[in-house]
């Protein structure tokens, strides 16, 4: 068996694109529009999996755009996805500088949750051990859901 995508619905493509490539620095690998069908597919690699995506198109998210739905309540009742990062606190502290919520901060210098602005929650691991507990985030209460 060989994994090679989860797929979540996007409400708002430009949104989306702007969340998973200029704030996370996913790396949009391709992308079809079927005018039939009437939906967009954009297939987005971590930088770390962009080889190993260009070569077997695996590991991929793929954003499904429907070009006529209204939108999605709580990511279509979708779990989570889950980034390996170098810098929890680096990464969270940027998206926080851009205005995306931590809803679980790593207080533990492992694991952080945020949401997409189609409400899909996206985890956030540590990569190899964790790091030395650190203010603001050992103090920082959970927001919201994740």
């Amino acid at each position: 068996m060989q994994y090679l995508h989860t797929m979540v619905r996007i409400s708002d493509l430009d949104a989306s694109l702007d969340f998973y490539c200029n704030k996370l620095g996913m790396v949009e690998v391709r992308r079809r529009d079927d005018e039939k069908g009437r939906y967009t597919n954009i297939f987005l690699a971590a930088p770390e999996d962009l080889d190993a995506a260009k070569e077997s198109m695996a590991p991929l998210l793929e954003m499904t755009y429907n070009w006529d739905e209204a939108g999605y309540d709580g990511g279509r009742n979708f779990g989570h996805l889950a980034f390996r990062v170098d810098d929890i606190y680096g990464l969270c502290q940027k998206l926080m500088d851009e205005g995306v919520t931590i809803n679980r901060p790593p207080r533990d210098g492992h694991m952080a949750f945020i949401r997409s602005p189609d409400n899909v929650s996206i985890e956030l691991l540590q990569k190899g051990d964790r790091l030395e507990p650190a203010e603001p985030w050992a103090s920082m209460e959970n927001t919201g859901s994740w």
